[in-house]
């Protein structure tokens, strides 16, 4: 009887040891906050340290293969990460089809609605960008709804709250063919210091009261 169970036990132990098994991986992204986003195809999901599949697979996270990691902003975020307990989303606004950003919380849940056409990961709680908002002005003569925008360039947390409107932008085209990524002309260096690039395209520093 002893034997049978040791044989059992023996034929058993590949499944118990590899039941939690993630197979086809295609990229695996460094821990950060003890989760690694892991990728495939389009999708990524997030493991913990003991490799659990703790996000599920998903097609809204940010990442770019070719990603200028220097930028600090969309276009530089290589792979997703939580930074301060937030990783970065997107999703295409329908009538425009221009992508705009939000980030989740580390259980997967949309805590800051993708509202912003451009920004940066979070740093010491706080994150720049530029919300848009739209108003419905009506309909033209080929009865498109027609919309008004407005552009703002704001400090906001980790709860998506507005700490500081930093500066009204314009000239941004929410035009598909003329759309362009916007430019973050301001920079959060700590709690205490902002970076605002002027019209000129000269800094200046900015003390804070947060």
């Amino acid at each position: 009887m002893k034997k049978l169970f040791t044989l059992c036990a023996l034929v058993l132990l590949p499944f118990i040891l590899f039941a939690q098994e993630l197979t086809g991986i295609d990229e695996i992204a460094p821990f950060s906050e003890g989760l690694a986003a892991i990728r495939k195809g389009n999708e990524w999901g997030f493991i913990n340290k003991e490799g659990k599949l703790v996000i599920e697979f998903r097609d809204d996270l940010v990442w770019n293969s070719a990603a200028n990691t220097s930028i600090n902003d969309v276009s530089g975020i290589r792979f997703p990460q939580f930074k301060n307990g937030r990783c970065m989303i997107k999703k295409i606004m329908e009538e425009e089809e221009i992508p705009i950003y939000g980030f989740i919380n580390t259980e997967g849940k949309v805590t800051i609605e993708p509202e912003y056409l451009n920004l940066t990961e979070f740093n010491e709680g706080f994150a720049v960008g530029i919300l848009v908002t739209k108003d419905f002005r009506g309909k033209n003569n080929f009865q498109l709804n027609i919309y008004d925008y407005k552009f703002s360039e704001v400090l906001l947390d980790t709860a998506g709250d507005i700490m500081l409107l930093i500066n009204k932008r314009d000239g941004i085209s929410m035009s598909k063919r003329r759309y362009e990524l916007p430019e973050l002309r301001a920079k959060f260096l700590s709690v205490n210091t902002l970076a605002v690039k002027s019209p000129t395209n000269k800094w200046e520093i900015r003390n804070l009261d947060l």
